[in-house]
């Protein structure tokens, strides 16, 4: 396979508690503590999804002070690295504006990670509350033109994260969709790498997450109409070269833009985005319990519906399906479609479902991959580099 273009606790109340062990009784059984702290210990070992951006000898000493699976110990456990970073960060300030800006990007990926799965306890809350400060105080010494981007949408004030580079007039635009567990501010790192190809970026949270409290639902991708709406307002950007992406529940997200926007945008990826069996209650069932998801992910899932109960949750979801919305037939703008053909997460089956139907698509696909097309030998970031930007690239200079 050619890997670089291959196109075809305490704070719980006992009903939910219950609830939670209800949930937990018709799933697959979760990891137990001592088989988290090997699994994170393992893949922190060898640079894998979700603590690549971690240091392995870090993650030891979190591991060693986390009493149990409570999300208030989680967080307790990993915001004590991000504060040492971020003290680290203000001493280096003075002298080292590079070691600093380092620094507090350690730190966010730290408290980032401790508001894993969700942010649904006050230390958890308070874990990505930090996050967003250190992610703050990196942008304000480093070395890219960063900023804040806000624009309303339903009454809503929507904050996403711009970066231009320097040096680029008008420079065409990437918007990124954050998914279930990642934020914008760790995804606006990542983004960076688009700087160098003369490409702005706009990272934003999809709904539900972050600071982005848009309630999921039918109509909720108008929230990236209205980002268009006020990037088209910008004279320094070229608001007629925009393409979106978004990874796994991201790539819904760029899915649904591909129909409602085509008129807008240059293209949309779509890498391990739910399109329509992700929805079934069969589909959810199984997957529920899968291991490719470190833990939490029937909470993370529950917590964006705004759903307690399995039930609530199983109803809930076939409302999303892109295909029962009828638009699948419909011309679209080009996307690309990426995944791995044993994803547990998110269903191969929706990515050759977007493929066989409307507008002509492009296709990357690991076939030993899981979620996102990862495997132990094609990590994301090579996915990244050799398959999502060089199609962004590419798709953004057509027409210029």
């Amino acid at each position: 396979m050619n890997r670089k273009l291959c196109f075809l606790g305490i704070t719980f109340t006992l009903i939910s508690l219950f609830c939670l062990a209800s949930v937990r009784a018709q799933i697959a059984p979760a990891r137990t503590l001592p088989e988290l702290k090997a699994e994170i210990q393992d893949r922190a070992n060898r640079g894998a999804y979700p603590v690549a951006e971690l240091k392995a000898s870090d993650v030891s000493v979190a591991l060693a002070n986390l009493k149990s699976l409570s999300h208030d110990d989680w967080a307790t456990a990993w915001m004590p690295l991000g504060d040492k970073y971020m003290q680290q960060g203000s001493s280096f300030e003075s002298k080292d504006k590079s070691a600093a800006a380092q620094a507090y990007q350690q730190a966010m990926q730290y408290f980032l990670f401790g508001r894993f799965p969700v942010e649904d306890t006050d230390l958890t809350r308070q874990s990505y509350d930090k996050a967003v400060d250190a992610f703050a105080h990196y942008a304000k010494i480093s070395d890219q033109h960063l900023e804040t981007f806000v624009f309303g949408f339903k009454g809503q004030t929507i904050k996403a994260y711009l970066g231009i580079p320097k040096g680029v007039s008008k420079p065409p635009i990437v918007i990124t969709v954050g998914g279930l567990d990642s934020r914008k501010e760790n995804n606006a790192i990542r983004e960076l790498e688009y700087l160098k190809h003369g490409v702005a970026f706009l990272s934003m949270d999809m709904p539900g997450t972050g600071q982005d409290k848009i309630k999921i639902e039918p109509g909720a991708e108008g929230v990236f109409s209205a980002a268009i709406d006020a990037l088209e307002k910008r004279t320094d950007l070229d608001s007629k070269r925009i393409v979106i992406f978004g990874g796994s529940w991201g790539g819904h997200w760029s899915a649904r833009v591909a129909f409602t926007e085509k008129g807008r945008i240059k293209g949309a990826v779509v890498q391990a985005g739910p399109v329509h069996e992700y929805f079934s209650p069969e589909w959810q069932k199984k997957a529920l319990g899968n291991t490719e998801y470190i833990f939490g992910l029937f909470e993370a899932r529950a917590a964006i519906y705004g759903v307690k109960t399995l039930d609530d949750f199983l109803a809930y979801g076939p409302k999303m399906s892109i295909k029962d919305a009828g638009w699948l037939d419909k011309p679209s703008a080009p996307m690309l479609l990426v995944n791995g053909a044993k994803d547990t997460q998110v269903p191969i089956e929706d990515l050759y479902l977007l493929l066989r139907t409307g507008s002509p698509k492009e296709v990357w696909f690991n076939p030993d991959g899981g979620h996102m097309g990862r495997s132990r030998t094609i990590k994301d970031d090579e996915i990244f580099k050799t398959v999502v930007l060089p199609w962004v690239v590419k798709h953004l200079g057509e027409g210029s």
